[in-house]
């Protein structure tokens, strides 16, 4: 129908014409209550970014020299990260020579790999990006 009829019929009624679907062809309209359609559209804006989970990563950061306590602490709050829906990034710092030892930092994220493996499950496998090795996990799936 012609704009300016669909335009006096809603005048008519005391409703608005809306533009519900610009792109199609040709343009689709509604006559409807403005205010109660920009309501509704906010109210199923607001329950879509409600329903949608941001998920975060988390670093958690080791030398070649961590001490067993240490790991072991680094561990439980890594755990606890991916039990909260979290991914966890778990980096071994070198500093200076310790770079020819990479093993150590190799088989650190491996041991760490092994211990999280009930909880999470490995995105990134080891690998180096300067003077830093860094894996990441993310959380299993129920």
């Amino acid at each position: 129908m012609a704009p300016q009829q669909a335009l006096d019929i809603a005048k008519e009624k005391g409703l608005d014409l809306v533009e519900v679907a610009p792109q199609a062809q040709p343009p689709v309209c509604r006559i409807i209550n403005y205010g109660k359609w920009q309501y509704e559209q906010k109210k199923k804006a607001h329950a879509a970014k409600q329903k949608q989970t941001t998920v975060t990563v988390k670093e958690i950061k080791f030398r070649p020299a961590t001490d067993e306590h240490d790991y072991q602490f680094k561990k439980n709050n890594a755990v606890r990260m991916l039990q909260d829906g979290d991914k966890v990034k778990a980096s071994v710092r070198f500093r200076g020579r310790e770079i020819t030892h990479r093993e150590i930092g190799q088989q650190l994220l491996e041991r760490l790999e092994a211990d999280l493996n009930q909880c999470g499950t490995i995105e990134v496998k080891p690998k180096m990006e300067g003077m830093v090795m860094f894996s990441i996990f993310g959380p299993k799936h129920k």
